[in-house]
């Protein structure tokens, strides 16, 4: 079990972190080609100006008509995204892995601070999956990609908590902690998780359109 934890830290971490990285490139190039191929003159009028009026606008709880139209869905989404990025950057265990690895060196939380705020992150998958099932305009677009990529949000945090309190055999449990979060980052370019990739692009298109072209907010 402990070669099998070392491969996975190792060379199996590498070849996640390599498939993310390439295959964002390749969705970004394609999602690229595909807008000029479709519609090459919405690549003209892109705006920097409009482009970043509308993503500080969509970064601001209840700004919009979209967040103030859905109060637990906005309320739930900005406290899931805070909390997924303070586990991922700052959490003990990580901030050791960004200085093994990157030589990057971060503050980090107190592990306490960190379970509760894990705790908190499936709290907000529990919502999201409410939503989807409890929801007529949100069940009837939801499919089986949406619950995927649900469950691989969430097994990172599950793992996570089991290896902390030491549920199950702590190697083992770990093990699969890491095996979820290499898991997840390897996906995201190809899972619903990719508009983590495209979202400051898609609200820089509308933005310049709205703005630029239409004269009007698209918020």
């Amino acid at each position: 079990m402990t070669d099998f934890y070392v491969f996975v830290t190792g060379p199996l971490a590498w070849i996640a972190w390599g498939v993310f990285i390439l295959g964002s490139i390749y969705r970004l190039v394609s999602m690229y080609a595909l807008a000029k191929a479709k519609d090459g003159s919405s690549i003209a009028y892109m705006s920097w100006y409009y482009g970043l009026r509308s993503i500080l606008a969509w970064m601001i709880p209840f700004k919009s008509m979209g967040w103030k139209s859905d109060p637990l869905m906005t309320v739930t989404t900005f406290i899931f995204h805070l909390c997924f990025l303070l586990v991922a950057v700052f959490l003990g265990g990580h901030v050791v892995m960004w200085n093994t690895a990157f030589g990057i060196n971060l503050p980090s939380l107190p592990s306490q601070f960190g379970d509760i705020i894990s705790f908190v992150a499936l709290a907000g998958c529990a919502v999201f999956a409410y939503r989807r099932l409890a929801l007529p305009h949100v069940k009837g677009v939801t499919r089986c990609q949406d619950w995927f990529a649900l469950v691989l949000v969430a097994l990172p945090f599950i793992t996570g908590i089991l290896a902390y309190h030491q549920v199950g055999p702590v190697l083992f449990m770990t093990t699969l902690h890491v095996l979820a979060g290499e898991l997840l980052i390897a996906l995201i370019p190809f899972t619903r998780l990719s508009h983590a990739l495209f979202v400051l692009f898609t609200r820089a298109y509308m933005g310049s359109e709205f703005g630029g072209v239409r004269h009007a907010n698209d918020w």
